[in-house]
């Protein structure tokens, strides 16, 4: 019962993940962080 759970959250992340707009918002975040680590401390 447990996995059938973790299924359905897991789809439900990758169902969203595939919209053109969340996949905008996704490469931002991405974007973000890596430019943070590339800063100099």
């Amino acid at each position: 019962m447990k996995k059938a759970g973790a299924f359905a959250v897991a789809k439900k992340v990758y169902d969203e993940a595939r919209k053109p707009q969340n996949q905008a918002r996704i490469k931002s975040a991405v974007r973000k962080v890596q430019e943070r680590r590339q800063r100099p401390r």
